[in-house]
């Protein structure tokens, strides 16, 4: 298991939402194809969109500019 699946583990049985939105993200960045980093942005702006975080915007826009969301 990497440092990155422990630390999302740890942040989900704490409930840690907001820690959540940032490791999902850098999981998105590490990815090893488009089809996984989009699954994990979609968790993390998902999280995001619940807590109300700011970074749901940017999120949302990777999610648009890969097509998997629509524009408005």
């Amino acid at each position: 298991m990497s440092d990155l699946d422990a630390q999302l583990l740890a942040a989900h049985d704490a409930r840690d939402h907001a820690a959540l939105i940032g490791l999902y993200a850098q999981a998105a960045t590490a990815a090893p194809d488009l089809d996984t980093a989009c699954f994990f942005l979609t968790h993390a702006y998902v999280f995001a969109l619940e807590q109300g975080d700011t970074r749901a915007t940017a999120l949302r826009a990777q999610l648009v500019h890969h097509g998997r969301e629509t524009a408005d």
